[in-house]
């Protein structure tokens, strides 16, 4: 038997345990911002990432979000992160964005049963479509409608909060350097 205890854990602050959304959200923006990119581009990757996670066809956002990333040169960890953080309003957003839709088509009101569209989507593409067909072009005509409002929205926000926060981190840095 050996006399040799465990390791104490290590108090400092690198060894405190980070959760999902720190490890893959948080600290590639961090990083980003430590490594020189600019609070405008990681704004414009935020912004965009959001609209294409609410595109209303399902399936198709992370899909988007990846060839965004790969045409604009962007980060793939947060605007799929972004995309991720979306999943919780989505479908409100997916309801208002047909009724959005059938208001701008001046018809009737489409169909819409979210359960069963997506049990349908799931065991037959086809036949969802050939039902549905309607009411997912009201979606993405009324995502068309709010996207170019959404993203400049999304944009000026973030870029001032990162903006501050990219500041806070310089200021850090100097000071750590100083001591």
């Amino acid at each position: 038997m050996s006399d040799r205890q465990p390791p104490m854990p290590d108090p400092s602050p690198k060894a405190v345990r980070r959760n999902f959304w720190q490890r893959r959200l948080l600290d590639p923006l961090i990083q980003q911002l430590t490594q020189g990119v600019s609070p405008e581009k990681i704004a414009f990757t935020i912004a965009l990432g959001s609209a294409l996670g609410l595109f209303p066809l399902l399936g198709t956002a992370t899909p988007l979000c990846a060839l965004a990333g790969i045409l604009f040169g962007l980060n793939q960890p947060i605007i799929q992160g972004i995309n991720a953080l979306c999943t919780p309003i989505y479908f409100p957003l997916l309801v208002a964005f047909v009724r959005l839709g059938d208001l701008l088509t001046r018809t009737g009101t489409a169909s819409l049963r979210i359960p069963y569209m997506m049990s349908l989507f799931s065991r037959n593409p086809g036949e969802f479509f050939r039902e549905f067909g309607v009411t997912a072009l009201h979606a993405a005509l009324g995502w068309a409608a709010v996207a170019p409002f959404w993203i400049p929205a999304v944009y000026f926000v973030t870029r001032s909060l990162l903006r501050t926060a990219a500041r806070t981190i310089e200021q850090g840095q100097k000071l750590r350097a100083a001591a």
